[in-house]
């Protein structure tokens, strides 16, 4: 999916070259201005800066914020880091975008501890900053948080696998994000929460980094399955790491009588619900998380009002499966507000 920015092309130009080798921004050649719209001298600037430019979930978020960009007749550029983990690209991309005259930006940050420098610089200069889905550390380091409650996302699978083990002893394996991460670390936390137990409980048998990629999860699923053949639950930081546990589980004919959980609500991991492979996930809605970033940078512009503190924007419980005491929609609802 192509990136449309909303800058003048001029200015465009200049910012996405300064910043060429460490961002996607959009191209620098004479055309870029083409896709320009709601462009014009003056007009409301707003920046959009992901982790990456290719993860559905944030190719769902850019949607949302170019829909919100138009109805609020603001101007959308967007960057995002080469990888995720590219904090040197985030720190570009933001000065690039203060150069450019934003009003506000909205990132989901990539280290949410080594960005705050450059963010406190933005915001020194008059820039409204808010992270979606990612909180900065210290959250008070932006404006305002748009996010998932990652913890309550956990909780709620947490308390889904408790439920469906029905009273049988749990051999866990908790195929997690990476280490540091707030994100993957209030998932996993909420995880144990929901589930009942503390960390170091002697039922987590296992546990691996993932990055949050499907080849890796099954690399860690298979590991685990070495170290602890008779693993029933499978937590996993996102549905590509469900489904490399998956695949991995499958290899050795322990796909049915394992339970897979997850976060995200994507709609690849959503029809994975509904075909059996994951027994649940909590859906997350991004689209939301960039639309609700871009009023309140119209917001600001228009009357000074700043967004202040954390907004939840939502997480549902997805299972075909429903367990007693367990609040849960189906998978036909995860797959009419899925994303990717």
């Amino acid at each position: 999916m192509s990136r449309i920015s909303r800058l003048p092309s001029s200015l465009l130009r200049t910012a996405a070259c300064t910043g060429v080798a460490a961002l996607a921004l959009t191209a620098c050649g004479s055309g870029s201005g083409s896709d320009t719209a709601n462009a014009g001298s003056g007009g409301v600037k707003v920046g959009l800066i992901t982790k990456t430019d290719t993860n559905p979930f944030f190719v769902k978020m850019k949607e949302g914020a170019e829909k919100a960009a138009e109805e609020n007749g603001v101007e959308l550029s967007t960057a995002a880091g080469k990888f995720d983990g590219d904090n040197a690209g985030q720190v570009t991309a933001i000065e690039n975008m203060v150069a450019a005259g934003v009003k506000g930006i909205l990132i989901t940050p990539s280290d949410s501890k080594a960005i705050v420098p450059a963010i406190e610089k933005a915001k020194a200069k008059g820039v409204l900053v808010i992270a979606l889905d990612t909180p900065t550390e210290p959250e008070s380091a932006v404006d305002a948080l748009f996010a998932t409650d990652n913890v309550k996302a956990g909780e709620l699978i947490g308390e889904y696998a408790k439920a469906a083990m029905k009273g049988k002893p749990a051999k866990i394996a908790t195929l997690d994000l990476a280490p540091g991460v707030s994100v993957g670390v209030q998932r996993h936390n909420g995880f144990l929460k929901g589930f009942g137990i503390e960390e170091g409980d002697p039922s987590v048998v296992c546990s691996q980094d993932t990055g949050g990629d499907q080849a890796k999860g099954q690399t860690a699923m298979e590991n685990c399955l070495q170290k602890s053949p008779d693993i029933n639950v499978v937590y996993t930081i996102n549905e590509p790491a469900a489904l490399g546990a998956y695949t991995a589980l499958k290899a050795k004919g322990r796909e049915k009588d394992v339970l897979i959980v997850s976060v995200d609500g994507g709609c690849t991991g959503t029809q994975a619900v509904k075909d059996g492979k994951i027994s649940a996930t909590s859906q997350q809605y991004p689209l939301k998380m960039a639309a609700e970033g871009v009023k309140a940078v119209a917001t600001y512009a228009k009357d000074g009002k700043k967004a202040s503190g954390y907004t939840d924007t939502g997480v549902t419980l997805i299972t075909d499966k429903a367990q007693d005491g367990v609040t849960s929609k189906d998978t036909a609802y995860g797959l009419e507000n899925c994303w990717g």
